[in-house]
């Protein structure tokens, strides 16, 4: 390693120089980009840490491998066996580590607009420092005194930042609903093609949301029984179908002429996911047969070689599962999606219509400094230095928010006694609700997008 490379990282890690990485091929990172990376790198690491500590099988392996194992538990005052680092209250502990981190960097960034403050410095570099703070708060977690009001209290506290984290989330696919649809409705007026490929994407969005629908009641219901399942499909496939022609009535039209089916279209995705999580995360149903044998039913049946009928739905749910909260930590952190939640939005005069939408145009590019930063590796633009390109304050909010969602998430809700990473997709009525709870909000949040117009006429929505 060069001897600029090891200054580089030296200054990244123990002072205000945004990180990058010793490797010359790596592409050009922005000085935002980076930091936020390194956060959420953070928070896997954590994340990473919870499940280990959820995890029956680990448990058992490291007292079974490792050598005096009863006896460093001993020596570090865990318990004969560890117990106090494993199960529910020890990522309670760890999260509750891990939030405090994010919500003290909340308060210390609040109101900051520039990139040349004491407090940005802080928030933009000093990672080796913070990983270091990060660990020290969650190890002193375990030293809190009277544990059990700590974890009684502790655990209504992550209930309620799971819940808001929900909701934000929410809110925001709404709002991205909305800005695709503007954004390429805004590029019509130049070429028409754009109304193929609203055309396009709305029919196979549409197509995914139908077949899914179709696909659980294949799975999820039968002949004689399963009357609850068919209950739920037959709801949430209505509410799809009512949002779609609301979205397209004459009096919202009349109102908000950006309307359409391309927003209807995503929605109706998201609930038909919501839905297929929440049929897999339902307690399984028993019945007996005629040999008086206790049979599963209402569950998807698979025989090509699946060891369980689990595989499926466990595999997919947790691909999801990631993703969404990858997407929701991230790209709902920028400045717009922030403005979103206070109801600010880009006028349609100033939408420039791209088929990456997310990504910012070019002219966002216009204020980043022309100085490209080189330390012996990867190259950094200071994309900072007439302004913040997102909310440092928001930014940590969202992610105090989401330790709090991976906390209850990980420990089953409010079945935290029996919680396992092995049993992460079992299904429990807490899970379940939670979950169509999410989807009914998601539709009431669409429609009072639509709606808010008709019911107050006076002001002035824009989405």
């Amino acid at each position: 390693m060069s001897a600029p490379c090891c200054a580089g990282q030296l200054a990244c890690c123990c002072g205000t120089a945004a990180c990058s990485l010793c490797c010359k091929c790596c592409p050009k990172i922005k000085q935002s980009t980076s930091t936020r990376f390194m956060y959420a790198l953070y928070f896997i690491l954590v994340t990473l840490v919870c499940c280990v500590m959820m995890s029956e099988t680990v448990a058992k392996e490291m007292k079974a491998h490792i050598n005096f194992y009863e006896t460093i538990c001993q020596h570090i005052q865990a318990g004969d066996t560890c117990e106090k680092l494993v199960g529910y209250s020890a990522v309670y502990r760890v999260c509750f580590g891990m939030a405090c981190f994010f919500f003290i960097f909340f308060l210390l960034t609040i109101k900051i607009n520039n990139s040349k403050s004491c407090r940005a410095y802080i928030h933009n570099g000093f990672w080796f420092i913070k990983l270091l703070v990060l660990a020290a708060m969650c190890s002193g977690a375990f030293f809190i005194p009277d544990q059990d009001t700590f974890l009684n209290a502790w655990r209504y506290v992550g209930a309620a930042g799971g819940f808001l984290f929900i909701l934000i989330q929410l809110i925001l696919l709404v709002e991205f609903a909305h800005k695709w649809n503007k954004n390429w409705t805004s590029g019509t007026k130049h070429n028409k093609l754009w109304y193929g490929s609203l055309a396009l994407v709305t029919l196979v969005l549409y197509s995914v949301a139908v077949g899914a629908l179709i696909v659980m009641a294949v799975f999820y219901t039968r002949m004689n029984g399963c009357n609850f399942n068919k209950i739920l499909l037959g709801v949430n496939g209505g509410l799809c179908l009512l949002i779609s022609m609301v979205a397209i009535s004459p009096c919202v039209q009349n109102r908000q002429p950006h309307s359409g089916l391309l927003q209807s279209s995503v929605i109706s995705c998201y609930v038909m996911y919501l839905t297929f999580s929440a049929l897999s995360s339902k307690p399984p149903e028993t019945i007996l047969d005629e040999n008086q044998n206790n049979i599963t039913i209402c569950v998807p049946e698979f025989n090509h070689g699946l060891q369980t009928d689990e595989n499926l739905v466990t595999g997919l749910g947790t691909a999801l599962l990631f993703c969404c909260i990858l997407y929701s930590c991230l790209t709902s952190t920028t400045r717009a999606s922030s403005e979103a939640l206070r109801g600010i939005y880009a006028t349609p005069e100033t939408e420039v219509a791209r088929c990456c939408f997310c990504c910012s145009p070019d002219e966002d590019t216009a204020d980043v400094d022309d100085r490209v930063v080189k330390r012996g590796g990867q190259r950094v633009i200071y994309d900072e230095k007439k302004g913040t390109v997102y909310s440092y304050a928001y930014f940590h909010f969202v992610f105090f928010l989401a330790s709090l969602y991976v906390m209850m998430t990980v420990t089953h809700w409010f079945h935290y006694e029996s919680a396992a990473i092995e049993k992460f997709f079992a299904g429990t009525w807490s899970i379940f609700w939670i979950k169509m709870a999410s989807c009914w909000v998601c539709v009431l949040l669409y429609l009072w997008t639509l709606l808010a117009p008709l019911c107050c006429p006076t002001r002035e929505f824009s989405v």
